[in-house]
């Protein structure tokens, strides 16, 4: 067995660098007139949208709040895990009224002045979030309670033999 020696560095030996010429792989056909044909994409903040109705989700766990035009379009949104806060801290009415201040600003933003509250849900948060809606400027027409209630419900499970 020959043990090979390593060639000693020589500083006139240039590093290797990869080609800069290198072709890039082959875009499909027609790729390119579609670039520059393409429309901008249109902004949500660009739009202008006088009413709306802010959707309050309050469950146990969370405040989510949901403000959308008449259409039911998305216009603005804000929950307590978006605030940054996590665990329990999610459930107080303190941030459920940061929840709905956010989200009223972002509305109001998008030029919304008056929007139809809609609440569902049984947490801490229900009027917080109404309240914290109203104190970002935008004025509240109609205050609704939605919260889905079951008639009768679902079957209970069958009785317990010892």
């Amino acid at each position: 067995m020959v043990a090979k020696a390593n060639p000693p560095a020589t500083p006139a030996a240039a590093p290797e660098t990869p080609p800069a010429a290198a072709p890039a792989a082959p875009a499909a056909p027609g790729a390119e007139a579609a670039a520059k044909t393409a429309r901008p994409v249109r902004r949500k903040s660009d739009r202008h949208v006088p009413s709306g109705i802010a959707h309050v989700d309050a469950t146990f766990n969370n405040t989510k709040v949901c403000i959308t035009d008449l259409n039911g379009n998305v216009v603005a949104w804000c929950s307590a895990g978006r605030l940054g806060y996590k665990g329990s801290k999610k459930s107080t009415a303190y941030v459920a009224q940061l929840v709905g201040t956010e989200a009223a600003k972002q509305a109001a933003d998008a030029g919304m002045r008056e929007v139809e509250i809609r609440i569902k849900g049984p947490g801490a948060g229900r009027e917080s979030a109404a309240r914290g809606i109203a104190a970002a400027g935008i004025e509240v027409t109609l205050l609704r309670d939605v919260t889905p209630i079951p008639h009768n419900g679902c079957r209970p499970p069958k009785r317990r033999r010892v």
